[in-house]
């Protein structure tokens, strides 16, 4: 797929979510690269193949205070490549893919960890 057409899906995909959520979003960019460098798979301990979709790089909102400020903004990464070698198809399968990653990385945003993601059924 085009990187172009990649970054539509992903636009598409922060456009679909509810306002609540977007209205909290500040100071977060939102990255692609094709896959995470090789400094990201060790740190994560990912093995040799470092398939890891997305990442939240930041501070999560609930872990911040009134001393909280002047900081660089919180990065959301999609992996482009992985993401499209996890996809049976292009097309829609890409974009429910990145939409879920997206929900996923903002969810740690919020502050909420992998294990209580993983309770609320969304891996």
């Amino acid at each position: 797929m085009e990187r172009k057409e990649f970054e539509n899906l992903a636009i598409k995909a922060l456009k679909g979510l509810p306002k609540v959520f977007k209205d909290k979003l500040e100071n977060v960019d939102i990255v692609i690269e094709d896959e995470p460098d090789m400094d990201t798979v060790k740190v994560r301990k990912l093995g040799s193949k470092g398939h890891l979709l997305g990442l939240y790089q930041g501070v999560p909102l609930k872990a911040r205070t009134h001393y909280y400020g002047m900081v660089l903004p919180d990065k959301i990464t999609l992996y482009k490549a992985n993401i499209e070698r996890s996809c049976k198809t292009t097309g829609e399968d890409i974009y429910k893919e990145i939409k879920h990653i997206l929900q996923h990385e903002i969810g740690h945003h919020f502050g909420i960890s992998d294990q209580r993601l993983k309770d609320l059924g969304t891996y």
